[in-house]
């Protein structure tokens, strides 16, 4: 049986802010040099701190943000690529003088692509314009895509597309400010699912949400994947959350990738010490269990993106760390299983 291929390819991705230091700009390496894949159908949960660059990634693989570098190919076709060309151990390829070495750029008009990836944003209270009806919010994706020959048939779909979030058809004429922070993430959901997309980025969907409704926006998103083949990319900061809906999950930390591997068995056995502190700090629901466990406390401040170490990122709150981990940046290497760290000393 012939391997499925890859429904979104990222290789070596990069966005950078330009930051204003008195007279002098510099950047400000929200993502630095991130690779991953997503299959069809499949969900890859990504994890990190607060500011690690889980959403910026979210938001430069739909083009809200324009990448720096790197190339993202979407259904084999290629959205952007700018040139940058790399060698068969990761490292960029320059000039005698230090300049990259460029290849063909690519940079492709996202509108026809816009109905095959969508997002679903954190807040539901901002992402949801406030003078708009749910009909019209639900609608917006049909107008600009065309995508209903009458006014009949928009207001089936919306309708249809309001029952399969969970949504009665009586709502459709109210505003968002009526509902509650539950009922607007499925407005939200709704939304993103009027273009039939092949692909969605959930960004922290449901961390705005109380814990019993998290459950049901959850369980929903498995249904809606189960019925529709949908690729998410799910960002969240909840581990628990991520291992129940994940089948791999990706640990971020600064921009960089630490660690990537199956659900269970990166929950299981983690390798790098970043992901082992993380796991540590999940809550453990039998008492006896918890007061066993020991909580790996990392010491040291979290670096300033503008002001990155040398070599490894985590490297100054490592306890692993030598000389090595200040000299080069670590590489994602394959472990086996498809387990695939970013450590020179695990």
């Amino acid at each position: 049986m012939a391997e499925e291929k890859n429904l979104l390819e990222v290789s070596h991705l990069k966005q950078y802010f330009p930051v204003s230091q008195g007279f002098h700009k510099v950047p400000l390496k929200a993502v630095d040099d991130i690779s991953f894949t997503i299959k069809p159908g499949e969900t890859l949960g990504l994890v990190g701190e607060s500011g690690c660059g889980k959403t910026t990634v979210g938001r430069t693989l739909l083009r809200l943000y324009e990448p720096t570098a790197g190339k993202i190919t979407f259904d084999g076709d290629v959205l952007f690529d700018s040139g940058e060309q790399y060698d068969a151990n990761g490292e960029l390829v320059v000039d005698e003088k230090g300049r990259p070495v460029l290849g063909k750029k690519v940079n492709v008009d996202m509108l026809p692509y816009r109905k095959q990836m969508q997002m679903v944003f954190q807040d539901p209270y901002s992402s949801l314009n406030p003078r708009m009806t749910v009909e019209d919010i639900i609608g917006e994706p049909l107008d600009t895509h065309k995508l209903y020959s009458s006014k009949g048939e928009r207001r089936d779909k919306i309708l249809s597309l309001m029952e399969t979030v969970g949504l009665n058809a009586e709502h459709a004429m109210r505003y968002a400010h009526e509902f509650s922070g539950g009922q607007r993430q499925r407005i939200g959901i709704a939304r993103a699912l009027a273009v039939d997309p092949k692909f969605i980025v959930c960004d922290e969907p449901v961390s705005a949400l109380d814990v019993s409704i998290q459950a049901q926006v959850i369980n929903m998103f498995e249904e809606l994947q189960e019925k529709m083949g949908l690729a998410y990319l799910f960002i969240a900061h909840d581990l628990l959350v991520v291992r129940h809906i994940s089948d791999r999950i990706a640990v971020m930390y600064l921009g960089h990738m630490m660690e990537i591997a199956d659900s269970d068995e990166l929950n299981e056995h983690p390798i790098h010490p970043y992901t082992l502190s993380l796991l540590s700090a999940v809550p453990i629901p039998d008492p006896k269990t918890a007061r066993q466990s020991k909580r790996i406390v990392l010491e040291g401040d979290v670096p300033s993106p503008l002001k990155m170490p040398s070599g490894c990122p985590f490297r100054t709150r490592c306890q692993y760390a030598t000389e090595q981990c200040a000299i080069a940046k670590p590489q994602l290497t394959d472990r086996g299983n498809g387990h695939f760290v970013a450590c020179w000393n695990r």
